[in-house]
């Protein structure tokens, strides 16, 4: 596998992930009623929770996206 692969293997997760996100902070932003009621269906789980689930996960969501794929991809366009 050549550099070239690799770095458009990173350059691909990065699109995706971070789209990803986006689509998950639309979801919270216009629709966070319709997520919570789903989520109260399956859990006994109240709004001020389920805020700060969601929340906390798309803070470590976007941690893990820009550690785990943005910084490699852009490493990779540096050396090569």
């Amino acid at each position: 596998m050549d550099i070239d692969s690799i770095r458009a293997f990173f350059m691909w997760c990065t699109i995706l992930n971070v789209a990803l996100l986006v689509l998950s902070s639309l979801i919270c932003l216009c629709a966070g009623d319709w997520a919570y009621r789903i989520h109260s269906k399956w859990f006994s789980i109240s709004r001020e929770t389920f805020n700060v689930a969601f929340y906390s996960f798309l803070g470590l969501y976007k941690i893990l996206v820009f550690v785990f794929n943005l910084i490699p991809y852009i490493a990779l366009l540096i050396v090569g």
